[in-house]
């Protein structure tokens, strides 16, 4: 596939070109974009607290009076890479206790499926340099019902769904302001600004517009590492004048130009109002971080200072809109050098010329096969990832210990959460899986992510892999940080998979990239076989292992159990780092060694799997992998739940083709003497003209589990593969344990468990990350058995169908569920009607966390097109090679 990467510049069009020069640093057209966190509020790294009770110590109603430690947030906003000046929205309706200025949402306590933010927003375009972006937002014109979405949530059990803001009617009749931020850069250094705003209503309506320019507040803390500094500056020359100038140590002096005078100009910081915080007097200086907030508010006319000075600032528009109305704001944020005469003279030929060559690089992207709504459903969902890239700043060690100019924390804290990743100094622009729900990094979710941006930003792609294996990233041990809840927490080692799949989707022409991730891959790997084999027979632990609930306990307080799931694994990471070894082999001899090692290794694991113990961790029974507890140190008892759990295995499954070995003569003599000499694991290995299969699962184990797979009694849905077996609806698995009596019982919805918070759920629901997994998987087994080896599709149905038709399929299923159907409805929206009936809203899709198994509904976090954004992948397969 060619990429911009093997492109020649001459063929390059302007995205591209913007591309390669920002890689090659010859401009920086990434330094701006859209960075800002939609929840900085109650997050780990901004909490101070004695017990860790991060949701209660920086709350959203704090939020608008404290600053922030470690970031910021707002909405729609942009911020420079290392988030030194911000922008966002703030508006209000006149009606609203508080001014909207960060997005609203329950708190894990709050929510009767745990956290959820209560917003309607979508993220429509975007470039990958940012060149172009276009967001929406959808405001109130009618009071809006934070208490209501909190009390009536509390209220609900886990067993009812959630109350979400559509519920409230608020959005009836067509009463909400549509505002549309839309960002285009003439230069690296010159971002152009547009908001629209829309009354929908059929009434005259009235909007406060503040948009809003600030610093993120590095001077208050005394911190001495990098990115501290001494107190910056945004001022106005004169009233009169348009414009504001900004000063910062290590950021040049910028412009902010209006093209409209606003009502009046408002100025504040962004520091802590100590009195609303902490009942402790404001220095002389007593216009705060909440100061527009208590001014259009509670009336407070002496909250905004009266000097044009400040680290805070917003021109504030006061109007009423007709109905129908649309009211257009043109902003430009620019370096002052590049400053000119009439900054809106050629704004509206900028955006314009921005727009097309937005559409001019996703159409040569995209594939033209696919049907107007498949395009769509791509082009959202790389928006949504691009708009979901955030400035993380996280330096474990001055969390722990505090700043010099803040009170000392706990001595609790030295004992407790991540206090052991002392070396771990995040300050970087990272790929989340939801800024609102998810923002802070996941390493296992973010390995996911790169698959599609390795389509349309390869360098952001590989930087991204590169950087969670650096030294300031990975443990000196070798492990990877989850994420901020608990770095130490154990999720599937996909990373390198990811870098493997990455290098080959962009060329296969980067050694570079791959010996660097493979150097540090071999120590991850290491942590894995010295921590997780306790009996050191190649059958692997991990504790949840990224899927929450799936089991009948938290499998992460459980020693005594050997699982499927953590053994596939560790063989699928063998596989990957096999691939890369015999890669980088062909170019350097010494790697056969390695490529050996791999080879042996992801053998032992099929044999384990298999044999350990008599027949390892297959039923042959059920025909099915099981987890295993061991009970007295002796007994093993298989947990017979029909779970994702005994799906994975199939996962684990490589090919040596022959053009490969005749490559490489010292690991084909090394395998050779190994097959011949090693007959208890060789009986594993199968070879076909030449071509070699390495897989936990032979050809007939395939065929059983894929019966379950298949059956729309069991996983099959209309959607994808069910996360649990729809058998276990009439047929719980149930287990007495400690005076405890557990159940796992099919549920294609919501959790109805606090396990893992209660805000995800593995019992049923579709998931993409193992998805997408099943799918390269089968089509990797029909590769090898071709496409005379057909399966029954749907089990019972009496239709047969190779392994690569019924991947094909199972694409087309999880594809579907953003797609309209005869009706004009999209899946994903449920039972959301105003998707379907309201023109405005047909076009508007959200990229769930994971999907009712039996509607398709979007469920959990509403913008995690991270892993969901696999979608623009499969989309990608279905458009180049199956149409």
């Amino acid at each position: 596939m060619a990429t911009v990467e093997t492109q020649d510049v001459n063929a390059m069009n302007a995205e591209e070109l913007r591309l390669h020069q920002d890689a090659e640093r010859t401009k920086n057209w990434k330094r701006w974009g859209p960075y800002l966190s939609e929840r900085q509020w109650a997050t780990v790294r901004e909490d101070y607290s004695p017990n860790g009770d991060s949701w209660s110590y920086l709350s959203h109603d704090r939020s608008r009076s404290q600053a922030y430690r470690w970031g910021e947030d707002g909405i729609l906003g942009i911020t420079d890479r290392q988030c030194r000046l911000c922008f966002a929205l703030c508006m209000w309706n006149g009606k609203d206790a508080i001014l909207k200025e960060r997005l609203f949402g329950l708190t894990g306590f709050e929510g009767n499926h745990g956290e959820d933010v209560k917003e309607l927003y979508y993220y429509l375009e975007s470039t990958p340099t940012h060149s172009y972006m276009k967001g929406l937002y959808k405001y109130p014109i009618d009071e809006y019902p934070y208490g209501d979405l909190v009390r009536k949530n509390q209220s609900r059990s886990r067993h009812e769904p959630e109350y979400e803001i559509l519920d409230s009617g608020l959005f009836d009749q067509n009463r909400y302001f549509d505002v549309t931020a839309e960002y285009a850069k003439e230069s690296d250094n010159d971002v152009l600004i547009k908001v629209s705003v829309k009354n929908c209503s059929q009434s005259e309506a009235e909007f406060h517009f503040l948009p809003t320019l600030w610093f993120r507040n590095t001077w208050s803390w005394g911190c001495l590492h990098e990115g501290c500094t001494m107190k910056p500056l945004i001022r106005q020359r004169n009233p009169t004048d348009k414009f504001l100038i900004t000063r910062h140590e290590n950021l040049e002096e910028m412009l902010f130009s209006v093209e409209q005078q606003p009502t009046e100009w408002l100025w504040a910081d962004n520091e802590t109002n100590l009195e609303t915080c902490y009942g402790i007097p404001n220095d002389d200086y007593k216009h705060k971080k909440d100061a527009f907030h208590l001014y259009l508010t509670k009336g407070e006319k002496d909250s905004v200072s009266t000097v044009a000075r400040g680290t805070k600032v917003s021109p504030y528009y006061k109007m009423s809109l007709a109905p129908g109305e649309t009211r257009v704001f043109r902003f430009r944020m620019t370096v002052s050098t590049e400053q000119k005469a009439d900054p809106f003279a050629d704004f509206d030929a900028v955006f314009q010329k921005r727009i097309s060559e937005s559409d001019q690089f996703w159409q040569k992207i995209i594939p033209s096969s696919l049907t107007e709504d498949e395009k769509l459903v791509s082009r959202q969902s790389a928006a949504g990832l691009l708009w979901s890239k955030q400035f993380y700043h996280y330096v474990v060690k001055d969390w722990l210990d505090g700043d010099p100019e803040m009170p000392k924390p706990p001595q609790s804290r030295l004992n407790g959460r991540n206090a052991d990743w002392n070396h771990l100094f995040n300050r970087d622009v990272i790929s989340m899986p939801d800024k609102w729900e998810y923002p802070w990094f996941a390493t296992w979710d973010l390995a996911f992510h790169m698959l599609p941006f390795s389509y349309f930003d390869p360098y952001f792609a590989k930087d991204q892999l590169v950087l969670f294996l650096r030294e300031w990233y990975m443990h000196p041990n070798g492990a990877l940080p989850a994420y901020e809840f608990d770095f130490n927490s154990v999720n599937p080692p996909v990373h390198a998979w990811a870098c493997w799949k990455v290098y080959k989707f962009t060329g296969m022409n980067d050694r570079l990239f791959l010996r660097r991730v493979f150097q540090k891959l071999l120590m991850n790997f290491t942590w894995w076989v010295n921590r997780k084999d306790v009996s050191g027979k190649n059958i692997f632990s991990g504790g949840f292992l990224g899927l929450d609930n799936i089991s009948i306990f938290d499998r992460s307080e459980i020693h005594d159990l050997e699982q499927a799931d953590a053994t596939s694994w560790m063989a699928f990471f063998c596989s990957s780092m096999l691939n890369i070894a015999m890669e980088l082999a062909q170019y350097d001899p010494a790697m056969e060694d390695i490529a050996s090692k791999f080879f042996e290794h992801f053998v032992a694991i099929i044999d384990a799997i298999n044999s350990f113990g008599g027949s390892g961790l297959w039923n042959e029974e059920d025909g099915f992998y099981y987890d295993q507890m061991r009970l007295n140190g002796q007994d093993r008892m298989p947990l017979k739940i029909r779970s994702m759990v005994g799906l994975i295995p199939i996962c684990a499954v490589n090919i040596l083709f022959k053009s490969q070995l005749d490559k490489l003569p010292g690991f084909t003599r090394r395998m050779q003497w190994f097959l011949q000499n090693r007959p208890q694991l060789s009986r594993h290995v199968h070879e076909e003209n030449g071509n070699i299969i390495l897989s936990l699962v032979s050809k007939e184990k395939l065929e059983r589990i894929c019966k379950y797979m298949f059956s729309e009694e069991e996983f099959l849905s209309e959607f994808g593969i069910r996360s649990l077996s729809k058998f276990h609806d009439a047929h719980p698995y149930r287990l007495h344990d400690k005076g405890q009596d557990l159940e796992v019982k099919y549920l294609p919805g919501e959790s109805n468990t606090a396990m893992f918070g209660g805000n995800s759920n593995w019992r049923g629901p579709i998931w993409f990350p193992v998805n997408a997994l099943i799918i390269e998987s089968l089509l990797r087994f029909n590769r090898f058995y071709g496409d005379s080896f057909v399966l029954e599709f749907p089990t019972g149905s009496g239709k047969k169908m190779s392994l690569r038709k019924i991947a094909n399929e199972l694409q087309m299923r999880n594809i579907g569920i953003f797609l309209k159907d005869d009706e004009g409805k999209r899946p994903c929206h449920g039972t959301d009607t105003i998707y379907k009936e309201q023109p405005e809203w047909q076009n508007l899709i959200l990229f769930y966390e994971y999907f009712h198994g039996d509607s398709g509904k979007g469920l959990g976090a509403s913008h995690q097109t991270g892993w969901t954004g696999l979608v623009f992948h499969l989309a990608q397969t279905v458009g180049r090679y199956l149409k």
